[in-house]
């Protein structure tokens, strides 16, 4: 029996832990026990499968190195700093007046409302991060407009928790921010890989809507020609951001037209949007008629939103500022943006440092618990179980894939995107580099998974979010003074349905297109090249240089030969010091400091002659390679000759292949 328990620690180990998290058990606490409970089990079963188990007591020690290296992640910043961003938006009023202003914008038009939700939920995404805070701001402000609009009440909700789950794919997602750490690749990288999935998710959703309106204009109706306060203004719209184009592209070409192809773009981008805001601002504040209501206030409201998303993604998409920096950046910017609102409290202040706190620990205990359960994890050679199983999955990477998905969508169900990302994603991570799957390809379609378990009844926490906010029992509406019916959960399931659809195809798009998210890689990169290294030739050379380069060294030491050939090739001629002329040119005027060439192969270089008449200061040549320091013939003998006889020392030098002698 303790047999059988040793050869298979790891799967029991894997399936017990797994299988308390699931039954609700706290994860940091519930890793961290399951690890030192198993290291304990497995030092005892450690002299049955000593082949299997390679846990010993020493192997504990490691473990505060391990946690330390946690706390010294600079990739893990980046998550109290977006946190941060996005609590202080969420509660400056920016998801309301955004929503007010959008669906004013898109009120004309059938599905309106539901467009202005989709769009907000994406910006709210962009700069906040956090799936939490966008259903339940969106719940709280679109559902009752809604519903008193005659919205159809599966449509408003599942609508809503759909627009949320998109700062799960939306850069600056915590979610990618934690695959990008826990897969070893670029959050930048990753970042741009995940932006065009999820502008492709945000078009869908917008389609959906599109149809229904087509399809079921009832459920999906216009705002009144009594409630668009803003009037119809949208050509004055139009002209604004033609003149904001046309401002960007004369300043692209006049005034920064010297600068770099990154900092042009900026420059002129800023000039453009800039100017339109402070046309808007003296709109409003001098009276003029220079702009309609409607351009006024898009203008005002969704400007700071997005110079704001631009700081931040910006910034990194363009390699100014790493996603760290890009997060301090957008913190401090959310700042500047609440107190020119003035919206900043010190409630608010307070409230926001107090849950980023809350939620850092909970990231860093889950991290520490990880550490433990990986370290006797590991020990039991559970990876190489998991590999194994993986591995010999039908259907190579694509199976691997698919099954990945099946089972990442079944634990997004129960667990947090954390605690997958922090246990689960470890141990794929290796297979998939394995089978040759790109690792941000890879990270990006977990991303997208575990946006769809978000909205997977019965357990989608995006689905349990919302229902903390909507109205459990009817209610009046106090602008209409009419009676609004309770919303009842298996409305909201309904709702999320053709969304989940849409998430499934886009899941399979991703797997089935991978340059939808691998042209991240088309991205050139600056070469990294030290500012005091020599110019090379394009062939690489061992022993010696080649052409006009022969004897480059600048410290005037002879060429060292670490094992490459030592010579030019047949019908060159051999310098005196061992390198190589591909010219045949000699490099014997260059000084050596009366050093003997360094050998280390053992063959005195291909074809390379000995050098007596080399000062060698009473040494003779170093051979590290085995042989006695003398030369190789110019051209390989046709059989094993016996190995030559040690070169006699220099007159007056001591010999060092032969016993000392105190004679």
């Amino acid at each position: 029996m303790l047999e059988l328990i040793a050869h298979n620690l790891a799967p029991i180990m894997f399936i017990s832990v797994m299988g308390m998290l699931l039954l609700g058990y706290p994860v940091a606490l519930t890793l961290a026990a399951g690890g030192l409970f198993f290291f304990v089990i497995g030092v005892a079963l450690s002299e049955i499968a000593p082949s299997e188990i390679n846990l010993f007591w020493p192997l504990l020690r490691a473990q505060p190195e391990r946690v330390f290296g946690i706390m010294s992640n600079d990739t893990l910043l980046a998550i109290p700093f977006f946190t941060f961003m996005g609590l202080i938006l969420e509660r400056s009023g920016m998801a309301e007046d955004l929503l007010d202003t959008i669906g004013q914008l898109f009120g004309p038009i059938r599905g309106g409302l539901a467009y202005a939700v989709i769009l907000v939920g994406a910006l709210l995404a962009a700069t906040t991060g956090v799936v939490a805070a966008s259903v339940i701001a969106m719940g709280l402000i679109s559902l009752p407009i809604m519903q008193r609009y005659g919205y159809d009440t599966s449509v408003a909700t599942g609508t809503i928790a759909a627009s949320g789950t998109l700062a799960q794919i939306v850069p600056p997602s915590l979610v990618l921010i934690v695959m990008a750490d826990q897969l070893g690749v670029s959050v930048g990288d990753m970042y741009k890989g995940a932006l065009l999935p999820a502008l492709i998710i945000t078009g869908a959703y917008c389609a959906y809507i599109f149809v229904l309106s087509i399809l079921r204009p009832k459920a999906v109706p216009a705002l009144p020609i009594e409630d668009r306060t803003l009037g119809n203004g949208i050509w004055s719209l139009v002209v604004v951001m033609a003149l904001a184009v046309a401002v960007y592209v004369i300043s692209a070409r006049t005034l920064y037209a010297d600068m770099l192809p990154t900092n042009r773009l900026v420059a002129a981008a800023t000039t453009a949007v800039v100017l339109a805001y402070l046309v808007a601002v003296a709109n409003r504040v001098f009276g003029l008629t220079v702009l309609s209501k409607l351009a006024e206030q898009v203008v005002i409201v969704l400007i700071p939103p997005l110079a704001l998303i631009f700081l931040v993604l910006g910034t990194i998409f363009l390699g100014i500022a790493t996603p760290t920096e890009g997060g301090a950046m957008g913190a401090v910017g959310a700042l500047i943006l609440a107190i020119a609102k003035r919206r900043l409290d010190f409630a608010t202040l307070r409230g926001a440092v107090e849950s980023t706190a809350m939620l850092s620990t909970f990231v860093m205990f889950i991290l520490i618990g990880a550490r433990v359960f990986g370290l006797t994890f590991y020990g039991v050679n559970g990876n190489v179980w998991l590999e194994e199983l993986l591995l010999g999955l039908p259907g190579g990477e694509y199976g691997f894939l698919i099954v990945v998905t099946v089972v990442v969508f079944i634990l997004g169900c129960f667990l947090d995107f954390f605690e997958i990302a922090f246990i689960l994603v470890p141990l794929l991570a290796p297979v998939a580099q394995t089978l040759g799957i790109d690792l941000v390809w890879f990270g990006v379609i977990l991303g997208i998974n575990l946006q769809t378990s978000f909205l997977t009844p019965p357990f989608g926490f995006s689905l349990f979010y919302l229902r903390s906010v909507v109205p459990t029992q009817d209610w009046t509406d106090e602008v209409t003074g009419r009676r609004m019916p309770a919303i009842r959960t298996p409305r909201i399931y309904r709702g999320v349905l053709p969304y989940i659809a849409l998430q499934f195809a886009m899941i399979l798009l991703v797997i089935g297109v991978p340059s939808l998210v691998t042209h991240y890689q088309d991205t050139p990169r600056r070469p990294v090249v030290p500012a005091s290294a020599p110019a090379t030739s394009a062939t690489p050379q061992t022993g010696g240089t080649s052409g006009s380069q022969s004897g480059g060294n600048s410290l005037g030491l002879p060429p060292l030969n670490f094992g490459g050939p030592g010579s030019a090739p047949s019908g060159s001629t051999g310098n005196a010091t061992g390198g190589a002329t591909g010219t045949g040119s000699s490099s014997g005027s260059q000084p050596s400091m009366g050093l003997p060439p360094l050998d280390l192969n053992g063959t005195g270089g291909s074809g390379s002659a000995p050098a007596p008449a080399q000062p060698s200061m009473g040494l003779p040549p170093l051979d590290f390679g085995g042989g006695a320091g003398g030369s190789a013939p110019a051209s390989p003998a046709p059989e094993p000759e016996p190995e030559p006889e040690p070169a006699p020392a220099p007159s007056g030098g001591i010999d060092l292949s032969q016993p000392p002698s105190f004679n």
